[in-house]
């Protein structure tokens, strides 16, 4: 249970960490990161306009502006396009908030929305919705140069506004296709030269865009009434939708035509035939505000991310909300509605130069393409710098010497690329506006988890932000994916949670910290808090262990088998090494901690560590049951390997513990076991941490612990009132034999009966007297419904549930008539009254009695019959059977023939539960641990068990 107070492989490992991490403080590892961090923002150039404010608005345009606008007019009217407007910007507002407050909590590195996410949510979370925002962004791309692709069919193609030659430029699946791939190969050369030129390049865009816009709005004021369509003039593209009306006279600035495109005049959409209602005309909108996060997608090339971000993301919305709103109002006040409905491009022949508006939607259409091209690069470049995805993008974690993410590029446009082969708006238009919104939705619950969990690390300088408008924002995200497309939504969440758990095995630990591990915590304190002890019931009693762990490597079928029997309840690991932090430089044991951390792990066993300091096993084990859990939930149970001179095995190898394989560990086990480390000395592997036995006898360098030592631990968990475990012979245990060999009934064994108790002195136990005659018996003691109880535990989970059996074993002597001893149907009248299943089988001691003198007083404790009602009391008072016994002179010969007549049923037995009587007084301490050994001798695994509890309900 103990091992030595330290040891050169602690110096060692010490050394290490001081070296590889710094100093206990951090200070050295801090100031690497700040300086890492520094250099690496030196190479980021963009400013707040460049890098922000264009990317946004340029995504947030595109082609609605220009395309789209009179459209929502038209169907929605002045007053519910106003409030579409209103409510799609509360939505995204939300939303920036939330990307404001995250961004000014710490520093933003490359991968914008992906990188707030994951850091904030963990790498599951993270990773799950960073591919998702990856495919957003790249079907974005696609879904922008679809855009240009039809703009310049419908303006330039066959009985375009723009017809060029006889029959315009030609239109095809394959030309389209041309067209397309044209395109989007001047946005990769873009992405290709860098960061720089993007800014550029969509500075001269948004200049374009801005003027395009000027020119749209000044021409409403300019523009006299006319006639659209007819000789001479543009002719309206659906003459049909316009009741056969060829020419529409645009009015103007005219109070009458305000009044008519008041309220909403719902009518089907010329270009797919369709219906549309307030929730249809929403989505078109809606999608044109889904570029707030462009901005935030170049964190990794701005200067400074944390001040660009907020101030860039909210004074883009506002330029965009301000012109919606403008062009709503100057389009109802000047356009008929009849115009509005039959032709959404209106704007060409009401703007004072028509080709502005062709202008504006191919340039606003191409920066948007390019916007998602080079973000959605980003993103790539993130998730594959992560390694979340492992061989899959590995090779993309390549950059050019300037930085530039060359490998993600060509990656994304090949994607891209594939994506035009779908060559229709209407295809990928809802994924792309679906997978946003999931985006923009965990970053909503990426900022409340922040905020729930009252993390004192987490104080964002951007304070115009509650939680209640993270959590506003999250749900409204969630309602517009369902009214966007309901089905895709739900296909979209099955792919979220398949990616959640592929993650989560691909990637079990991440050194970005898990904000779930910080909400449990907020959680759990509380409610320790309401966990009354005052409170507890008989009916939810559950065991609360301590193991008590000398070394693990020669107990791991001990420490999972325990783990069988906690029923939900506490299991902690314990472990004493033996020194005084007094005399030591360091604590030794905060480097141990995470390689006992790792053991668990590797067992999957669902138990805490705890390690303790004390100048003796018998000090530390007490510390241990007396601080161990919290509130509560403190132990009930204390458990120890058995105290006998049997050799020790390497149970690490019997269940394959720490074997060689590739396996993802935590940070401080993949530097211990990195190739690139300094010195191959001082790499260890969590195997050769825990030393192995020694092949003759495991005796460590301050030897076994006495028997004095080993049964006083047993009596000072009896004093603070915790029941006692001994487990012995369970590095014999197999549950791989218990599991192939089907063709036999394997067996859990319990024999209720304290076989000890006449070889122990009337000062351990209490004797039945003659004026005990006629009072009323108990069926059992609290250890044995102890016994029973855990025995039924174990037989309740799954594995021993399937392969095992409870059998209980009823001892019974017909050697003296005037001894009445209980038969099966009252022991299963019993069983049935504790609701426990169990084969019960008869064992006769008349050989055992028979053979033994009867010259004293003392009993072996044979179950006698029930009082209706009554569960068993107190072990040691308990009135029993008097059944003569043998003297001390025939204890050898009396406990042989009880461990041969327990061994003459082990044939299928895996596990045998036996009663554990209560220590003598301390001059009979090595007499009592040898009885023990000679009754289990050779059992296999056993575990002997004291109650002192009682521990089953017969009540509702």
């Amino acid at each position: 249970m103990s091992s030595p107070a330290g040891s050169e492989k602690d110096l060692l490992i010490s050394n290490h960490l001081h070296k590889r991490y710094g100093d206990e403080s951090g200070g050295v590892r801090l100031c690497s990161i700040v300086e890492e961090n520094q250099d690496n923002r030196g190479q980021h150039k963009l400013s707040t306009f460049f890098g922000v404010i264009v990317p946004c608005c340029l995504s947030m345009f595109s082609v609605i502006l220009f395309l789209r606008m009179g459209f929502i007019v038209g169907q929605a009217g002045m007053l519910e396009s106003l409030a579409m407007v209103v409510l799609a910007y509360a939505i995204i507002g939300l939303t920036v908030l939330s990307v404001c407050a995250i961004s000014t909590n710490g520093a933003i590195e490359g991968g914008g929305a992906y990188f707030m996410i994951s850091r904030a949510l963990g790498p599951e979370f993270g990773g799950a919705i960073g591919l998702m925002f990856f495919l957003a962004n790249a079907a974005s791309s696609a879904l922008y140069i679809f855009g240009i692709v039809e703009a310049l069919t419908s303006f330039f193609g066959e009985n375009g506004i723009y017809e060029i030659g006889p029959s315009g430029i030609p239109s095809s699946y394959g030309w389209n296709y041309l067209y397309g791939t044209v395109i989007l190969l001047l946005c990769l050369v873009v992405c290709v030269v860098g960061a720089d030129i993007y800014a550029k390049t969509t500075f001269m865009i948004f200049l374009v865009v801005m003027v395009s816009i000027a020119s749209v709005v000044v021409s409403f004021f300019a523009k006299k009434p006319f006639p659209v369509g007819g000789e001479g003039n543009l002719s309206l593209p659906n003459v049909s939708f316009c009741n056969n009306v060829s020419v529409i006279q645009y009015a103007g600035l005219n109070g009458k035509t305000v009044h008519e495109n008041l309220y909403e005049n719902y009518t089907i959409d010329y270009t797919n035939d369709i219906k549309q209602t307030f929730v249809t005309v929403f989505a078109v909108l809606f999608n044109g505000c889904t570029g707030i996060m462009a901005g935030a997608n170049m964190s990794g090339d701005l200067k400074n991310p944390s001040k660009s971000i907020p101030l860039g993301t909210i004074s883009a919305c506002a330029i965009t909300f301000f012109i919606y709103i403008l062009l709503i109002v100057l389009i109802t006040a000047t356009t008929p509605r009849v115009l509005l409905q039959c032709d959404y491009s209106f704007l060409v022949s009401v703007n004072l130069w028509g080709p502005f508006v062709a202008i504006g939607v191919f340039a606003s259409s191409l920066s948007a393409a390019l916007s998602c091209l080079i973000g959605a690069s980003r993103i790539l470049f993130a998730l594959a710098r992560d390694d979340l995805f492992g061989i899959v993008l590995r090779p993309i974690n390549r950059t050019t010497h300037s930085g530039n993410p060359l490998a993600a590029v060509l990656a994304t446009w090949f994607l891209v690329q594939l994506m035009l082969l779908a060559n229709k708006v209407s295809t990928i238009a809802p994924i792309v506006t679906v997978f946003f919104l999931f985006s923009y939705a965990a970053t909503d619950l990426a900022c409340l988890a922040l905020e729930w969990a009252s993390s004192p690390n987490f104080r964002p300088t951007f304070k115009y932000f509650t939680w209640h408008t993270c959590l506003l924002g999250f749900l409204s995200c969630i309602t517009m994916n369902f009214l966007v497309n309901a089905v895709y939504t739900s296909v979209s969440i099955a792919v979220l949670i398949i990616l959640l758990v592929a993650i989560h095995y691909r990637v079990p630990q991440s050194s970005w910290g898990y904000i779930s591990q910080a909400l449990i915590f907020h959680q759990v304190r509380k409610y320790l808090l309401m966990l009354d002890v005052r409170k507890e019931h008989i009916k939810f009693w559950r065991p609360q262990i301590v193991l008590m762990v000398k070394n693990p490597r020669t107990c791991c079928q001990l420490i999972d088998f325990i783990n069988s029997i906690k029923k939900s309840g506490l299991y902690v690991l314990g472990h004493v090494r033996l020194g005084s932090l007094a005399e030591m430089p360091t604590d030794i044991l905060s480097v141990h901690y995470q390689h006992w951390l790792n053991l668990v792990d590797e067992l999957g066993v669902k138990a805490f560590v705890e390690l303790t300091l004390a100048r003796s096993v018998r000090e530390g084990t007490e510390q241990l049951l007396r601080i161990s859990g919290l509130g509560g939930m403190k132990p009930n149970t204390l458990v120890l390997g058995f105290n006998d001179n049997q050799a020790r095995q390497d149970t690490f190898k019997l269940v394959g513990a720490f074997a060689p394989r590739k396996r993802t560990g935590s940070k401080l086990s993949a530097v211990l076991h990195s190739e690139k480390a300094e010195d191959e000395n001082n790499v260890f592997s969590e195997c050769d941490f825990f030393p192995p036995p020694n092949p003759d006898f495991d005796v460590d360098a301050n030897g076994e612990i006495s028997v004095d030592e080993y049964v006083s631990i047993i009596s000072d968990a009896l004093k603070l009132q915790k029941n006692v475990c001994l487990a012995r012979y369970f590095d014999k245990l197999n549950k791989s034999v218990v599991m192939s060999d089907k063709s036999k009934v394997h067996y859990i064994d319990v024999w209720p009966v304290n076989f000890l108790k006449p070889l122990l002195s009337n000062d351990s136990f209490i004797q039945r007297s003659a004026s005990d005659e006629q009072k009323p018996s108990s069926y059992f003691d609290t250890t044995c419904v102890f016994l029973m109880q855990l025995a039924c535990i174990l037989n309740m989970t799954p594995f021993w549930k399937k392969r095992t059996k409870l059998r209980i074993f009823l001892c019974v002597d017909r050697s003296h008539s005037n001894i009445v001893t209980p038969g099966d149907q009252e022991l299963e009248e019993f069983l049935r009254t504790v609701r426990i299943s169990a084969e019960i089988k008869q064992v006769e001691l008349n050989d055992i009695t028979e053979s033994l003198s009867n010259e004293n007083n003392l009993t072996i404790q044979v179950p006698s019959k029930p009082e209706e009602g009554q569960q068993g009391s107190n072990g040691d008072n308990l009135h029993a059977t008097q059944t003569p016994v043998p003297q001390v002179e025939d204890k050898p010969l009396y406990l042989s023939r009880i461990n041969n007549l327990i061994k003459s049923q082990l044939s299928s037995t895996a596990v045998t539960f036996l009663y554990l009587p209560a220590p003598p007084p301390r001059e009979r301490y090595e007499e009592y641990l040898d009885m023990l050994t000679k009754l289990s001798d050779d059992l296999g695994p056993t575990l002997f068990v004291h109650g002192l509890y009682h521990v089953i309900s017969t009540t509702l």
